[in-house]
């Protein structure tokens, strides 16, 4: 496994075999004096500035090898020592050593010795350095037997029987054949049972300086590179199941084989999915007469006449055909629908217009926020104010969607079932039960249709006049337009959405990982989804194409012999855009191994649509992240990307329910990070291509090149790290943090006013408080392995390499035991929707979400959300439920805050 040092060494002794095994029994003190060694200004790296990197054992080193395209920056001077892979190469043993004697017994049997050859292998070598730390064993034998042996037969039975005359001197070289061989056979036993520590793993291929890793990662992405990857990914639309997302996906599996990656597969799964027929779709205008006034264009301009593009509509959109009149409902937030409601405005048997963007961000919650108060369709535009330009400008937001741009996308409910519809709650595999798609809790029953603001202009004067006046926060920035509501006396709109649906279209995941060399069966997940709407330059070919030039970057690496400590598996998602269906069903099929063996997930989604990085994720990345930032620059602005990161604030953003990160996060318990460049970019329209990512967003790729030396130095952080750099004190205080937000937000909400039942969080603020205790006493015993092992030269024994290992378990556990895996536990709170606006209407529990502390809130859709479980009760007013769930809660933390620190190991 790869040492956490700069490549400046000096030998340190090989130890006998009774220190080796007495090193288990004994604790090292910084003050030894045993082996005194001195540690160089140049091994600042072993700990890092930052305490960031971890000594080794000894060994380690000594495959060391410069990565292609980096210098050794140790300046030895190869002539003046006979060195191997960086480590000082002993001379042949002299006349008194022990291998000087084995070298004369050699020639007193006249068995010639082999030319001693000026360049060995490096097998050669190996072999050489063993038998150097097998030179201080003491052998229960010796090797000079200078008596012989004469067998005295009598003369007549020697002449009947044939039998030769035994010399001493052949049975002394079977001896010591036999000797040797038995020696090798302990000493085998000894690698192999891990009394060394680790020495099997260092056997197993070429051991890397960390930090020439780093430097390589950094150093070989190539912006050209990603470039070519990207020409591929946007040459045809390829949405979820079809022909194009197949080829991808081909395209990305002979890629990951082609570097080097193994067990690669694609993994198949057969989900609902739905697809736009050809004239399947209209929104009409009828006059008084029921004949056809004004029809809608629907589909964009086509960039690329001669290529196929994906039709404008909703992913698991509703089938139908309705007719009603027009009301206009702002951005189709619950808040928003309350409004037409207090002001007299009755909207059932309607057609709701509502625009995207606003407080309710997720597409999916206003469709479900207009059925429920009686709409019978539902149709969402892009508006200038918020995602476009007019007469060619760009609008002072710096979006980027013109007057015939349509922003299409999925309006399954992911914040409630996320996945396969059909599936909740298990994998979509050959022979699953499948549920009906009627009254179906992820879908929607009113059909929805998206529309261009160039469409939307003509809704918008047809309504003028009647209805309210729209209020100035109401207005948006379609042109020569006034914003009135419209009523039920609006002129009337036909509405079809014709489609066709597949209840087991098939889906390929395309997985590819590289093994560990010291826990195989610890894995990072490095995630990307692959499927797009249309071309998909930004989202999410910008983060496919970054991704190949890591795997690329890994793949150049483990030819030269490299290896990780744990293993690195890489996966390129399908079906992300319907409902995050890929991710979530190999989560599903897979969740016992994820739960006991995944220690991070690493989710690009989008890498660059913008020059604004951007992260979210688990607070236990959180220093990780900063020692990358420090490392990586802006390309343009010349200053490191922490110094921009501080400037804006320096947050990591929570999880909310917008990719690939749900189901490890929130139903796995895998600790998660979600990352990359950010801005307005032509969002799920055929406009999102090539060229506006090399003329507009990224021209040269240099944020993409960027992206890749930031995603490939944080897969090192967690798999190649010895001691994994979790940070378990900032996820205590962002717990601190999180806890006195809740209880302010309830007080907001009515907590303990109006007669309302007591309801206090006392019980997590206790919790809380013990975690912060914990999280103290756990990372102490960080820095006292780090003096131990300094303190041994570097030196760590099976014992505490033991350790080392079960505390890297428990730091990546933590997470999984804020799962709550009761009986019907999770997100299981049944609440009612529009008090005062409609019927108390129910929905089934949310059980698939089993974080404690992340998952998305009911109506939160893609934004940050922290324990889901309580703030879905008290916005219900369900004040006993709630307690309940703060106690629960609160029960769970402490739980595993315990076993961080091993009270119930």
């Amino acid at each position: 496994m790869p040492d956490e040092k700069p490549h400046k060494y000096e030998p340190l002794p090989i130890p006998t075999y009774e220190e080796a095994i007495g090193s288990s029994s004994r604790t090292p003190t910084p003050n030894s004096t045993s082996n005194e060694v001195a540690i160089p200004a140049e091994r600042e790296g072993l700990l890092g500035s930052e305490l960031g990197g971890r000594i080794p054992v000894p060994t380690r080193r000594a495959g060391y090898r410069p990565p292609p395209s980096v210098e050794d920056a140790s300046g030895r001077d190869s002539e003046e020592h006979d060195t191997f892979l960086g480590q000082h190469v002993s001379p042949r043993g002299s006349e008194d050593s022990e291998e000087g004697m084995v070298r004369r017994e050699i020639e007193e049997m006249d068995i010639d010795d082999a030319p001693h050859r000026t360049t060995q292998s490096a097998w050669g070598k190996r072999i050489s350095s063993l038998s150097q730390s097998l030179s201080s064993i003491q052998l229960p034998f010796q090797w000079k037997w200078k008596w012989k042996i004469n067998l005295h037969i009598p003369e007549g039975l020697s002449s009947r029987i044939g039998w030769p005359r035994i010399d001493a001197n052949f049975c002394i070289v079977l001896g010591r054949c036999f000797a040797v061989l038995l020696v090798m056979g302990v000493v085998y036993l000894l690698f192999m049972s891990g009394l060394f520590s680790n020495a099997a793993q260092r056997m197993a291929g070429q051991m890397f300086d960390p930090e020439s890793v780093r430097i390589h990662v950094q150093t070989f992405a190539d912006a050209g590179r990603i470039e070519d990857h990207l020409k591929v990914i946007t040459q045809t639309d390829h949405l979820a199941g079809t022909e194009g997302d197949y080829a991808l996906a081909q395209y990305v599996e002979a890629f990951f084989i082609s570097n080097g990656l193994e067990d690669v597969r694609k993994d198949e799964f057969g989900v609902y999915l739905n697809y736009p027929k050809a004239g399947g779709r209209k929104v009409e205008i009828l006059g008084d007469d029921g004949k056809v006034t004004w029809s809608a264009k629907i589909e964009e301009d086509a960039v690329y006449p001669e290529r196929q593009e994906t039709p404008v509509f909703h992913g698991h959109s509703r089938s139908g055909d309705v007719t009603g009149p027009i009301i206009f409902a702002n951005y189709g937030s619950r808040e928003d629908f309350k409004r037409l409601y207090d002001s007299g405005i009755e909207t059932k048997g309607a057609i709701a217009l509502v625009r995207y963007g606003g407080s309710q961000g997720d597409r999916a919650l206003k469709v479900k926020a207009a059925e429920m108060v009686g709409f019978v369709g539902c149709i969402i535009y892009s508006d200038p104010a918020d995602d476009g330009f007019v007469k060619g400008e760009v609008a002072p937001n710096g979006k980027y969607m013109p007057e015939d741009g349509v922003q299409r996308g999925a309006v399954s409910l992911m914040s409630w079932v996320v996945g396969d519809v059909l599936t909740p709650g298990y994998a979509s595999t050959k022979g699953a039960k499948r549920i009906s798609i009627d009254d179906n809790p992820g879908l929607v029953n009113i059909p929805s249709i998206p529309m261009s603001w160039g469409d939307a202009q003509n809704l918008l004067k047809a309504i003028q006049g009647f209805g309210q006046a729209c209020p100035d926060e109401w207005k948006g920035g379609v042109p020569n337009v006034e914003y009135w509501s419209g009523n039920l006396s609006s002129p009337k709109v036909h509405l079809v959405n014709d489609q066709d649906e597949v209840d087991e279209q098939p889906i390929w995941n395309v997985m590819g990982k590289i093994t560990g060399v010291e826990q195989k069966e610890k894995s990072i997940i490095v995630g990307n989804h692959r499927d797009a709407w249309v071309y998909g330059a930004v989202d999410p070919g910008s983060g496919t194409a970054v991704m190949l030039e890591v795997v690329h970057i890994f793949g150049e690496l483990m030819s030269n012999g490299w290896r990780p400590l744990r293993t690195i598996e890489f996966a390129s998602w399908d079906g992300e855009e319907y409902n995050l269906i890929g991710s979530t069903e190999y989560v599903e099929n897979n969740m016992d191994r994820l739960r006991a063996d995944a220690f991070a997930y690493l989710n690009v989604d989008v890498a660059v649509g913008g020059g604004n990085f951007r992260a979210a994720g688990s607070p236990v990345f959180r220093k990780s992240l900063l020692r990358v930032l420090k490392r990586t620059t802006d390309p343009h602005l010349n200053v490191t990307l922490h110094e921009l990161w501080d400037k804006r604030g320096g947050q990591l953003d929570g999880l909310g329910a917008g990719s690939d990160y749900v189901a490890f996060q929130d139903m796995a318990g895998t600790s998660s990070l979600d990352f990359g460049f950010e801005g307005d970019f032509p969002y799920h329209s055929a406009r999102d291509n090539l060229e506006w990512m090399s003329t507009i967003c990224d021209p040269g790729f240099q944020y993409h090149k960027v992206m890749a030396q930031i995603w490939a130095l944080l897969i090192l952080e967690y798999a190649d790290r010895l001691v994994l750099p979790f940070d378990i004190s900032a996820y205590s205080a962002s717990l601190t943090a999180w806890s006195m937000g809740l209880d302010n937000w309830a007080s907001n909400m009515g907590a303990n006013q109006d007669g309302n039942p007591k309801w206090s969080t006392e019980p997590l603020r206790e919790a809380v408080l013990e975690f912060a205790n914990n999280a103290r006493k756990f990372e102490e015993w960080e820095e006292e392995w780090d003096k131990v092992v300094l303190g041994a030269g570097g030196f760590e024994s099976a014992i505490l390499a033991a350790h080392r290992k079960s505390h890297n378990t428990r730091m990546a556990n933590f997470e999984t035991h804020l799962l709550d895996l009761e009986e019907g536990g999770g997100v299981s709170v049944l609440i009612s929707h529009f008090r005062n606006i409609s019927n108390k209407n129910q929905i089934p529990n949310r059980t698939q979400f089993k974080h404690v502390v992340f998952g998305p809130q009911l109506w939160s859709g893609y934004d940050e959300a922290f324990f889901p479980a309580i703030r879905d009760a008290v916005e219900a007013k369900e004040w006993d439920l709630a307690q309940k769930q703060v106690e629960k809660t609160a029960s769970i933390i402490k739980n595993a805050s315990n076993k961080l620190v091993g009270a119930f190991m």
